[in-house]
């Protein structure tokens, strides 16, 4: 019996004014693996995750999240299924704490939120979670820090900590080591690993074709819009048409 896809992108189209983004896009994630969507600038990889995460809605296509058509769900209700997402600049909410973001996360529901405030024994497991997310990505900060007082490669782990908590099947990691220093760079390649070993279902985008080459266990190459090629990282990297994509043209 065949396994369905954890995702799966069906001819997705998207177009801004008389460009067209994206441009019938279409293949899927295996689960329990990371797949990692590559291109040149402009080649449509953040509008189309953007589409998948309901950013921003889709013109044509389907997609398809553990066999339950989304594609015309909210970003909220995506989550809520089991999508989570990190940003290339977190998003977060500057006059909370690192524990009371986290909390946001854990607790989708307002009311469960506020009500993790009132209740000590429940404050209690939410901050062994959240003590034990931190861990996980080396996050060696006080939970009662202001979000606003994080350098930015603390704020990359935070958004990570924050991806990590809340409940989910698959991971969208944009753009996760963009802008961050060589021992912060190395301890992303691990946490990934672990991430891996964990079973964890990843998509991410990236610019660091190193990164991508170490952590990913499949490629999708994007140009124009269009998926040019996907497969294993060592046929990926060796493709003369991947080349050229990055390269220019070889005499």
């Amino acid at each position: 019996m065949k396994l369905m896809p954890t995702l799966q992108i069906k001819n997705i189209c998207k177009s801004f004014g008389g460009v067209r983004a994206v441009n019938r896009c279409s293949f899927e994630l295996v689960d329990k693996k990371i797949t990692a969507l590559i291109g040149p600038n402009g080649a449509g990889k953040t509008t189309l995750f953007n589409v998948v995460n309901g950013f921003i809605p889709a013109d044509e296509g389907k997609i398809f999240f553990r066999e339950e058509d989304v594609t015309d769900f909210t970003v909220w209700q995506r989550s809520r299924l089991g999508m989570s997402r990190t940003f290339q600049l977190s998003r977060l909410f500057k006059n909370l704490t690192i524990k009371e973001n986290l909390i946001l996360a854990l607790r989708q529901d307002d009311d469960l939120f506020w009500r993790a405030f009132l209740k000590r024994g429940e404050g209690s497991e939410l901050n062994k979670k959240i003590v034990e997310g931190m861990g996980f990505v080396g996050l060696k900060k006080n939970p009662e820090t202001s979000v606003k007082d994080l350098s930015y490669g603390e704020q990359k782990l935070f958004d990570l900590t924050r991806a990590l908590l809340n409940p989910h099947s698959l991971l969208l990691l944009d753009e996760p080591v963009s802008g961050v220093n060589p021992v912060l760079r190395e301890k992303l390649k691990e946490i990934m690993r672990h991430l891996k070993e964990k079973g964890e279902t990843v998509l991410l985008i990236e610019h660091d074709i190193d990164f991508v080459r170490s952590v990913a266990d499949w490629i999708v190459v994007m140009d124009q819009g269009r998926v040019l090629k996907e497969g294993l990282p060592e046929k990926i990297f060796k493709d003369p048409e991947v080349l050229e994509v990055y390269l220019g043209p070889t005499e």
